[in-house]
């Protein structure tokens, strides 16, 4: 969400996966990718977050005499259809950001500054009903021991339903090259989730660099 210490907006919801392996196996990363929206996170689910979680959340900060404008990243568990709380953050969560703001039609802007001069309670959140899919590239080697410095190739994208999300990468020389665990992100939007995800994997595939 994003809150000016006393009213907020709930941005579109994403859920990200964390294992490194396919089929979800394999050692925890920060995040090999994500989906928003969030086929199970609708309706009553996500009126029991709100009215169990996000609301009291707001209304605590400001009984604590805790003056809070930004955002909240609520970090979330569904057991047996009733979310739990795992974490919160001061910040938006890596991948989860890259399938949530290409959702969001508003000003981004214009949201923070409605923040800052709480002012939220003028506007409404506007999203694009449409699927956004994410899917990493990584050194191989992470989330252990990776090598960096590898040339990337495959960067230029036209589809305009598509787009790259730079994160441990570098220039040098000219070039792109790799400078972290997790690469580049590959988004895409689409009105089905499979086609969302095929558009993200065939983006993701063009991008080239030892070891991916």
């Amino acid at each position: 969400v994003l809150t000016d210490g006393k009213d907020y907006l709930i941005l579109p919801e994403a859920k990200d996966y964390k294992r490194i392996g396919v089929g979800d196996t394999g050692p925890n990363t920060g995040g090999m990718g994500a989906v928003s929206p969030v086929p199970f996170a609708q309706g009553v689910f996500m009126h029991k977050v709100i009215q169990q979680i996000v609301e009291p959340t707001v209304r605590g900060l400001k009984a604590e005499g805790i003056v809070y404008n930004g955002f909240i990243f609520f970090g979330l568990i569904n057991v047996n259809d009733e979310p739990y709380v795992i974490e919160y953050n001061c910040r938006m969560g890596d991948p989860e950001t890259e399938v949530v703001v290409p959702r969001i039609k508003n000003d981004l802007v214009e949201l923070l500054e409605a923040t800052a001069k709480g002012k939220l309670d003028q506007l409404k959140i506007e999203k694009d009903e449409r699927f956004a899919t994410t899917i990493v590239a990584v050194s191989g080697g992470y989330p252990d021991h990776y090598e960096k410095g590898f040339e990337i190739t495959g960067l230029d994208n036209d589809n305009s339903d598509a787009m790259l999300f730079h994160a441990g990468t570098r220039q040098e020389d000219g070039k792109i090259v790799t400078n972290g665990g997790r690469v580049v992100c590959a988004t895409a939007l689409s009105s089905q989730m499979d086609e969302a995800l095929n558009m993200s994997r065939d983006l993701v595939e063009a991008v080239n660099f030892e070891n991916k």
